[in-house]
């Protein structure tokens, strides 16, 4: 007997999912609530559907990340990748496509195939199922469907407002200028890197953060409230030009060994944001801030001016899990193994990413002692993020970038090697890796 199962929600990731279960001989029972439940952002019945832009961002697959993964997915034959090459528009390096056509070719493809059925509902969590689950519902997940989760997981582990904060590459800090230190010295002094400023410096970062272009919430945002706890930077700027000396760039505790250990007038503190410290976050810089102004204004901060940003900063409606608190490596909730979750609701950020994470939910489903993808691929270092490499007490939603990859070599014929030289590395390394993956999983 064919063994069904269930996926809840047709976007991206559920329908990914599906397409993998399908090709395996699995029967797919999905669940989507849409059109007699629309979320604010939708406004059709198709599988897939894009919501806010219809482009899938860069396909350079030698020198970025995005590319990277859309391969990787390719060579995994991916059913989006199939419909995004199928439907794609002129967009210089990028992979964009037309919306309806793509979100009507995947619906094509999975309903005319004969062990799939579709049930439109608002489903429940099915906490008794005996079959195997996934949960593939999105960032807008029905409020109904998203208190049953956060009743199971722990009221910690959801979240309903996406407020992040920039993320750079710890390579790219000038150390000439920073220095490790926890405030008051307390732990083990690794975990802060301090971006001094002075106080004209403080001054001039100030006026710019004011006068910096802000993105407008979208509609289906606007009644969503900002935490005192998670302010925009501006806002709290907004609100005195010494605010922010009392909140996130108080220099209390620290001091500056570049300026004969003196207190510095301001710093800005960057947290390890992975296990590996190749990635620093910027402690309590959320903003609504457009991305160009955030590149121009925190390149201001001096330790910064030639920083590489991993991930920028906003502030969005969104629902996702705690994914290295509430999730195993293979996507399955520790509170009920049955069911595995999907695409954002996991914390991976992006539509590939949201894709790529319905692929491996797929593929685990159908085979769960398969072996993971190794960590140097883009779907090993996606998926190794969101369940057991991401700090859990500061886990924000991230977009697949090299950042989150095991380190490469830095250094060749003794010269620090750098650039699209470096990126190069990380793809090629990931190629091999992928190849024998695959090998193990056909």
């Amino acid at each position: 007997m064919t063994q069904k199962i269930t996926i809840i929600g047709a976007g991206l990731a559920g329908s990914e999912a599906a397409w993998q279960l399908l090709k395996r001989g699995f029967a797919v029972h999905m669940i989507e609530m849409r059109p007699i439940k629309q979320t604010p952002a939708h406004s059709t019945d198709l599988f897939g559907e894009l919501v806010c832009s219809n482009s899938l961002r860069s396909d350079d697959a030698e020198t970025n990340a995005v590319g990277l993964l859309h391969q990787e997915m390719r060579r995994c034959d991916s059913l989006i990748m199939s419909c995004a090459d199928k439907t794609a528009v002129p967009a210089g390096g990028a992979l964009a496509v037309n919306r309806e056509e793509f979100a009507k070719m995947i619906t094509d493809t999975l309903k005319s195939h004969p062990n799939f059925t579709l049930e439109i509902k608002e489903a429940d969590l099915p906490l008794d199922s005996s079959e195997p689950v996934i949960l593939a519902t999105g960032p807008l997940t029905g409020d109904k469907l998203a208190d049953e989760l956060m009743t199971l997981t722990g009221t910690d582990s959801m979240h309903f407002f996406d407020a992040i904060a920039p993320i750079v590459y710890t390579d790219s800090v000038d150390m000439s200028k920073a220095w490790y230190q926890s405030r008051y010295d307390k732990g083990d002094g690794t975990d802060y890197l301090n971006c001094p400023l002075s106080k004209d410096e403080y001054n001039a970062f100030i006026d710019a953060l004011l006068a910096g272009e802000k993105v407008d919430f979208k509609e289906w945002e606007k009644n969503t409230p900002y935490f005192e706890g998670c302010l925009p930077i501006e806002v709290m700027a907004e609100r005195g030009r010494q605010t922010l000396l009392f909140g996130p760039m108080k220099p209390v505790g620290l001091r500056n060994p570049h300026e004969d250990n003196r207190r510095p007038f301001a710093v800005v503190q960057l947290r390890k944001e992975n296990k590996q410290g190749t990635l620093m976050n910027l402690v309590g810089f959320q903003t609504k801030l457009t991305y160009g102004a955030q590149k121009e204004i925190f390149k201001m901060i001096p330790a910064l001016a030639n920083a590489e940003f991993a991930r920028l900063g906003g502030i969005h409606r969104n629902t996702f899990v705690c994914g290295p608190k509430v999730l195993d490596e293979t996507l399955r909730l520790k509170a009920a193994p049955h069911i595995r979750l999907a695409g954002q609701i996991t914390g991976c950020e992006g539509y590939i990413e949201s894709a790529s994470v319905g692929l491996l939910a797929g593929l685990l489903t159908a085979n769960p002692d398969m072996p993971l993808p190794p960590a140097e691929t883009a779907l090993g270092a996606m998926l190794r993020h969101i369940t057991i490499e991401a700090n859990d007490t500061t886990f924000q939603p991230m977009n697949i970038n090299f950042g989150i990859f095991p380190p490469v070599e830095r250094l060749q014929n003794g010269k620090k090697i750098k650039g699209a030289d470096k990126k190069k590395l990380y793809t090629s390394r990931a190629y091999e890796a992928l190849t024998e993956w695959l090998k193990n999983i056909q």
